[in-house]
């Protein structure tokens, strides 16, 4: 097949428009729908019992408000679960699907480049994702945080904001590397997603620095509202981090490499399809 001479850039974004609309249509998205409605459930049950005048958590017997809670939520079930789960689901789908569906052929034989392929399938990865978990989080953000108080939240509402596009973008480009490059990524993504960081995260020493959640933790206190309680919560859960400079730089390598690496695999790989 001749090469094109058409940039990788050109052909990334003729396949993000093809891919985009089937990402949003697909089942996967629907069930990764529900799981962001999670967040949503509890939320408007925190805003319930708020308006009851009883506050819905309480750190060694003080309360926390709702700016805090809101911020806890977003570590704990977006950043820890719903985040991975979203790179493991669709960032092995990437390549995989398409060999299952045995269209791979069809769309390497388009006059694009195969890096171009992957690419333009991983930015329709990420505005899908975006779009899925975008909405939910302002949702629960606005039925947490009183409306006196969004001005003084809103700063750290940004910072949440940019703390899960770059897991986003971080665990999707780890996953689409590890679909582009194994036989059966979806196993190994659940393993290390919710075996290996699981496990590496609770042991003291090295292990915890070969994951994505111990680079991402370093940077929930800048997120968190300036409540000592519940920083000194989550500093004593996490009691060990990196610097904020060190996470956002091997963040953004990880990004780099997995998908120089999964599009290096691309070019090279033969797909064999089973009959």
């Amino acid at each position: 097949m001749a090469k094109s001479n058409s940039s990788p850039l050109f052909g990334a974004a003729r396949i993000f428009d093809l891919s985009l609309a089937e990402m949003i249509w697909s089942r996967r998205t629907i069930f990764m729908a529900l799981v962001v409605g999670a967040p949503v459930l509890l939320a408007t049950v925190a805003r319930i019992i708020q308006a009851s005048g009883i506050a819905p958590l309480r750190v060694n017997g003080v309360r926390v408000d709702a700016v805090s809670v809101f911020g806890m939520i977003i570590w704990v079930l977006f950043l820890r679960f719903i985040v991975p789960v979203l790179g493991v689901f669709y960032g092995t789908s990437l390549i995989a699907d398409e060999v299952d569906d045995k269209t791979i052929t069809y769309l390497f034989t388009r006059p694009l480049r195969r890096g171009a392929v992957l690419l333009g399938k991983y930015l329709a990865y990420l505005a899908c994702t975006t779009l899925v978990v975008l909405p939910s989080v302002m949702i629960v953000y606005f039925l947490l945080v009183p409306f006196g108080d969004v001005a003084r939240s809103f700063p750290s509402l940004v910072t949440d904001l940019g703390l899960l596009a770059v897991g986003i973008a971080a665990y999707g480009a780890l996953f689409t590397m590890i679909g582009a490059w194994m036989k059966r990524p979806l196993v190994v993504g659940l393993i290390f997603t919710f075996g290996w960081e699981q496990f590496a995260m609770l042991m003291p020493g090295y292990l915890r620095r070969f994951t994505l959640a111990y680079y991402l933790q370093a940077l929930v206190p800048h997120a968190m509202p300036a409540d000592d309680g519940v920083a000194s919560l989550l500093q004593s859960v996490f009691s060990e981090t990196p610097s904020a400079g060190l996470s956002i730089f091997v963040l953004i390598a990880v990004i780099g490499l997995s998908l120089a690496w999964a599009m290096r695999i691309v070019e090279r790989k033969e797909y064999v399809l089973e009959q």
